[in-house]
């Protein structure tokens, strides 16, 4: 049984190794990439990949279910809305680009106007007012919004690790010395990396609902710990910020009586729940 224990410990950061490693992989090779060595793609052969909604879609939602591990009804109601923003997002960068279709005639453009590096839509505002030019504007906004995508998934996968070597006790080590829920900062992160590298309509409403929603997460997840580890949560909460490092707490910890809880509820907010 302890060899189990011990093999299942090195493949969870295995994956987790991997899942880094292939974030900075492609950190890299977008750092490594000149500005003005991307090609265009027109309009009629970027749209139309179905295939292509599919798979990413089926791949960032597997990070979201897979290392975020929803278990009670508000951690599915999340990770639904999550997966409907992956899903809206990725059928406009790689099936239909409804909000082009909206946006093209106030710009007095054609929808097919916008190839593959127009539709990043914040490369061609800088473009249009002048700011800097179109494959620079994308090489700056696929810079930023790869690290943050490499920096999300890798909280997640670091805090997937951590947490569930916990098993039942409060976890304050690894990535948890440093944020208190280190796994809901990487999907907001994500959500903000996704809203520079490909705006869409859809996408820009449902972020700020995401991200409100995984804030009040962890604010509920800080009551159920305060009530189930009592001081010891309080002290841990005192030194160590929610959400952003460097900024204090960040959210207000109760102080509620302690208290024994026991049963399903208890396990979702220990090791086996944290975000």
């Amino acid at each position: 049984m302890d060899r189990l224990k011990a093999a299942w410990q090195v493949a969870r950061w295995g994956l987790a190794a991997v899942v880094v490693s292939m974030t900075v992989w492609l950190l890299a090779e977008t750092v490594r990439s000149a500005p003005g060595s991307s090609h265009n793609i027109p309009f009629e052969r970027w749209y139309g990949g179905w295939r292509q909604v599919l798979i990413v879609t089926a791949i960032f939602a597997f990070f979201v279910l897979g290392f975020a591990r929803p278990r009670r009804r508000a951690e599915w109601r999340n990770a639904g809305l999550y997966t409907a923003f992956l899903l809206s997002l990725f059928t406009e960068m790689f099936g239909v680009p409804l909000t082009i279709y909206l946006l093209a005639p106030l710009v007095g453009l054609e929808p097919q106007a916008f190839g593959m590096n127009e539709s990043h839509l914040w490369a061609f505002a800088m473009d249009r007012v002048g700011l800097i030019p179109l494959r620079f504007g994308v090489y700056v906004v696929m810079l930023v919004s790869v690290a943050l995508i490499a920096i999300g998934l890798s909280l997640l996968a670091l805090g997937w690790v951590t947490v569930y070597r916990g098993r039942e006790s409060l976890v304050t080590e690894g990535v948890y010395r440093y944020l208190r829920h280190p796994q809901y900062l990487g999907l907001i992160l994500v959500v903000v990396a996704f809203n520079i590298q490909w705006p869409t309509l859809p996408t820009l409403l449902m972020a700020p609902i995401l991200i409100v929603m995984y804030v009040r997460l962890a604010r509920r997840e800080d009551e159920e710990l305060a009530t189930v580890f009592g001081e010891a949560f309080r002290d841990y909460a005192a030194r160590t910020p929610a959400l952003l490092p460097l900024v204090g707490r960040g959210l207000a910890v109760p102080t509620p009586e302690p208290r024994e809880r026991k049963g399903p509820d208890a396990a979702a907010v220990t090791g086996r729940g944290r975000g």
